[in-house]
Formats: C-alpha cells, sequence, structure tokens
C-alpha cells in the first residue's frame, strides 16, 4: 500500500473514533510518547521497536495535523521545499545547513 492511502486510512481510522476533534495538547503528549520511545529502540538497536515507533510517529503526526486543521501532505511538502536545495556538511555525523557553519 503506498503512502498516500495509508495516510487517507489512518485520517478515516482517527476520524471514526473523534481524534480529529480531540485536544491538540494530549495528541503533543502522545508524540512526545511515541518519540520516547523510538529514541529507546535506537538506543537498544531494536529494530522491530524502531519500526513501530516511526510508524507510530507518523500516524500521531497526521492526527495532530488534522486537529490543527492542518493536512499532513501539505506540511511535508513545505518543509521539503524548505530542506530541497538546502546545502550544508556533515559534521561529528550531522548535517548542519550552510547558514549554521
Amino acid at each position: 500500500m503506498n503512502l498516500n492511502k495509508l495516510t487517507t486510512n489512518i485520517k478515516s481510522w482517527a476520524e471514526d473514533r473523534g481524534l480529529d476533534e480531540a485536544q491538540p495538547e494530549k495528541q503533543m503528549l502522545k508524540l512526545m510518547e511515541e518519540v520516547g520511545e523510538l529514541a529507546q529502540g535506537l538506543a537498544k538497536g531494536n529494530r522491530d521497536q524502531i519500526i513501530d515507533s516511526v510508524g507510530d510517529v507518523y500516524v500521531v503526526l497526521t492526527i495532530l495535523s488534522m486537529q490543527m486543521d492542518l493536512d499532513i501532505e501539505d506540511c511535508i511538502a513545505a518543509a521539503y521545499g524548505e530542506i530541497s536545495g538546502r546545502k550544508g556538511k556533515m559534521i561529528n555525523g550531522v548535517f548542519v545547513k550552510e547558514s549554521d557553519l
């Protein structure tokens, strides 16, 4: 299944449960929980936990965007528009954008 179809399914799932109308502040807490689980998976080298956590983060961000009357695809497109032409270099394993060098 492609990402567009999965995103549509996530949105429908959230709407069916009323999550699209819930408080964004609560969803932000859920996002931090999922990011914490991702960090734990990375720290332990647990690939299955990493895969699950990356997916969970996407689901939570999709729902958070719905709660804030945003579209996740538009948010991703805007972010890509900002980084697509970005220049910089890797320093100690971290990409540093040119303006921060």
